[in-house]
C-alpha cells in the first residue's frame, strides 16, 4: 500500500498532463507531494527522507518550471534525482564504508559482503543510466515521449532491474533443505 501511496503524485501528474498541459501537471505534482508530506505530519509519523528530498526538488524545479514557463527545469529534476541516488550509493560505500543497499535489504538475506558491494555498484550504475537516459530523451524527443518515459519507462526499468537483481541473488540464498537440516539439528539437540 505504501508503494502505491508514493506513486499518487506521479499518477496525478500524468492525468493533468493528458487533460491540461505540462504546467498544470507540474503544479499538481507539487500540490500532491505537499499533501503527502502533510499526511505524515497529521499522522504524527516521521516523514521518510526520500519523500522530503523529492518534495524539495519538486518544489524547486517544479516552481522554476512554472515561474519561467520552461519545462527544462522539470526534466532536469529527474536527471538530478537519479544522479543523486548513484552518487549517494557510491560515496556511502567508498567514503563511509557503508553499503546502503545492504542496510535496506540485509534482513533475511545472508549474502557475502562482496555480493553486497557488487549489488550496491550495480544499483548505482543503474541510477546513473536512468539519469543519462532521461536527459537524452528529454532533449532528443517530444515532450509527450519524455512524459511517457518519466511515468512508465523509468518505472518499468526499475521493476525489471529489481527482478533481475533478485534473480542474480537467488543462487546466493540458502537452500530450503539446508534450512530444514539446520532446524532438524536444533530440534534434535539434547538438552
Amino acid at each position: 500500500m505504501h508503494a502505491i501511496f508514493e506513486y499518487i503524485p506521479l499518477i496525478v501528474f500524468f492525468i493533468f498532463y493528458k487533460f491540461a498541459d505540462i504546467y498544470w501537471a507540474t503544479g499538481s505534482l507539487i500540490v500532491t507531494s505537499a499533501i503527502q508530506i502533510g499526511y505524515y505530519l497529521l499522522k504524527k509519523e516521521p516523514i521518510p527522507k526520500r519523500n522530503l528530498i523529492f518534495f524539495g526538488l519538486i518544489l524547486i524545479f517544479g516552481g522554476l518550471t512554472i515561474f519561467f514557463h520552461d519545462d527544462a527545469f522539470l526534466k532536469w529534476k529527474v536527471t538530478i534525482i537519479n544522479a543523486l541516488f548513484a552518487v549517494v550509493l557510491i560515496v556511502s560505500q567508498v567514503v563511509f564504508k557503508k553499503n546502503l543497499i545492504k542496510e535496506m535489504l540485509s534482513e533475511g538475506l545472508p549474502l557475502p559482503d562482496n555480493i553486497w558491494t557488487k549489488l550496491n555498484l550495480a544499483w548505482a550504475l543503474f541510477f546513473l543510466l536512468c539519469s543519462l537516459l532521461n536527459i537524452y530523451i528529454a532533449y532528443n524527443f517530444s515532450l509527450e515521449t519524455w512524459v511517457n518515459f518519466k511515468v512508465f519507462g523509468l518505472m518499468a526499468m526499475t521493476f525489471v532491474f529489481a527482478i533481475g537483481s533478485i534473480l542474480a541473488l537467488y543462487k546466493y540464498l540458502p537452500k530450503e533443505e539446508e534450512n530444514s537440516d539446520v532446524s532438524a539439528k536444533i530440534d534434535n539437540k539434547p538438552e
